[in-house]
């Protein structure tokens, strides 16, 4: 969904988020796994965030066209 709204995505966001949900600390990670779910964190990016519509909506904000997003 934050892709989806224009929400600049973050490699550690997304890979605290998988360590939080199996239960294991932020920093467990390392390596292959690693490596393994930085390719999964690009293909969601690649496939669910629209950079050129994010920009254009920040430039409409800059000029007052649309309300800013909190």
């Amino acid at each position: 969904m934050l892709l989806r709204t224009g929400s600049k995505p973050h490699f550690i966001g997304y890979y605290v988020l998988d360590m939080a949900l199996q239960g294991r600390p932020w920093n467990d990670c390392k390596g292959k796994e690693k490596a393994e779910l930085r390719t999964r964190f690009d293909a969601l990016v690649t496939s669910s965030y629209d950079k050129g519509r994010s920009d254009f909506e920040a430039a409409l904000d800059a000029i007052g066209v649309i309300e800013r997003r909190g």
